[in-house]
């Protein structure tokens, strides 16, 4: 049994959600764990007779029966959006997502408040939004850390009284600090938390111990290494490490340091969501993606030439990987060219976690750089393994598990 671990080594939309989809199809799992993020994700993933989803907080294996899911104590929960996204899936035929689903109960809760600060703050930025999805994830991270002994989590919704308390300081110190807030009362949300805690199991950090010795397990990753909140391009990043590094803390305190396969998935096509350096960027390129549309919190969903300078910072950022997953090769064509090295660099060097005046002159530094492009390899999968120094283990050509195809002979399996 070998466990295996999923990052995205871009700016996020690489194609996670339907690698995960496609691991879960080609092999018995027990649990997909969700290490970071929160209801901001959008991961998408299509069936082959249609069915489609875009998985926030359950794992994008839950289409496939019997297939669990664990929202570790890395996770920012929203029940109510959780609530929303479980009726849809039961909309498409998945009725016990539910029931299939555990909450680490140290996990930080995102309630409306976090949500009505969050864009209350990218309003006020004006032009210089940072691209937030205005969920208030980064709100309840920010939250925990300034106030950490009462922050709202996810246990305190079997204890009302803890919650209405700790809702309560949260919705004065934000309003103190940024005036009225677009939020209900605090009375009229502790129904909802209290139906959720009746609902879904909370569990301490033991369940998932057990869970990774009772079968195999796909950690789902969210967002792009290239938006880590210490590693990425501030301010143009992610309240949330994006890297292996919540996987792996999780792995080893089970005891199970050094038994997960490391894959980082990263499009044909470099994109990114909303501002912030998109060194490769062509407005020329014939595409768009109708799973990702212009939103008023992100923006406009941008496409790039292929940018291994890019993907190579985000593998050293990583830590490295087992094997690269290349998705949207149905994109590949003469008119998509690959970027070896900017006008000004060829290599992006990782700084020390936590210095963001430095990612802050590197931002600036990178919305100053121009590509170099290259014309297109007539091997994508080749040439891509050749620039980032990893094998290609997995190639993608269209939504669906049937559209994956293993690059290298016995490195992964089929669907069943």
């Amino acid at each position: 049994m070998r466990h295996v671990m999923v990052i995205d080594l871009g700016y996020g939309d690489a194609g996670k959600g339907t690698v995960v989809d496609w691991l879960c199809a080609s092999r018995p799992v027990h649990t997909v764990v969700r290490f970071n993020g929160g209801a901001q994700a959008a991961h998408n993933v299509v069936l082959r007779d249609g069915r489609h989803h875009t998985f926030a907080q359950f794992g994008a294996g839950t289409f496939r029966p019997g297939v669990r899911t664990h929202l570790s104590r890395h996770v920012v929960v929203d029940p109510l959006a959780l609530a929303a996204e479980a009726d849809h899936l039961t909309a498409v035929g998945v009725p016990d997502a539910l029931d299939r689903l555990t909450v680490d109960g140290e996990a930080l809760l995102a309630t409306p408040y976090h949500r009505a600060a969050n864009r209350a703050r990218e309003i006020a930025r004006g032009a210089d939004r940072h691209g937030s999805c205005g969920l208030g994830v980064g709100e309840a991270v920010a939250y925990g850390l300034a106030h950490p002994d009462e922050a709202p989590r996810v246990a305190d919704c079997h204890h009302p009284a803890v919650l209405r308390r700790r809702l309560t300081a949260l919705r004065d110190r934000l309003t103190a600090e940024l005036g009225p807030l677009d939020a209900p009362p605090v009375e009229d949300c502790l129904p909802a938390y209290a139906g959720f805690a009746d609902r879904v199991a909370i569990v301490d950090r033991a369940w998932l111990s057990g869970a990774l010795r009772a079968g195999t397990c796909v950690f789902e990753g969210a967002q792009g290494v290239l938006l880590d909140e210490w590693h990425g391009f501030h301010p143009y990043t992610t309240w949330s490490t994006t890297t292996f590094a919540n996987a792996e803390t999780l792995l080893a305190e089970a005891g199970l340091a050094g038994t997960a396969q490391r894959l980082g998935v990263l499009r044909v096509t470099t994109t990114r969501h909303g501002p912030g350096p998109l060194v490769t960027e062509d407005p020329a390129l014939p595409f768009d993606d109708p799973r990702n549309p212009t939103n008023p919190w992100q923006g406009r969903f941008r496409f790039g030439h292929f940018d291994a300078v890019a993907h190579r910072y985000a593998l050293a950022v990583a830590g490295g990987v087992d094997g690269l997953v290349l998705t949207h090769l149905d994109l590949a064509g003469p008119g998509l060219r690959i970027c070896r090295r900017y006008d000004t660099v060829d290599r992006l060097t990782p700084g020390p976690a936590g210095d963001l005046d430095r990612q802050a002159a590197l931002t600036a530094r990178l919305l100053r750089a121009r590509p170099v492009l290259d014309e297109a390899p007539t091997d994508w999968p080749a040439a891509v393994a050749a620039e980032l120094g990893a094998p290609v283990l997995l190639t993608s050509h269209g939504p669906t598990a049937e559209d994956k195809a293993p690059a290298l002979a016995g490195a992964v399996s089929a669907p069943r």
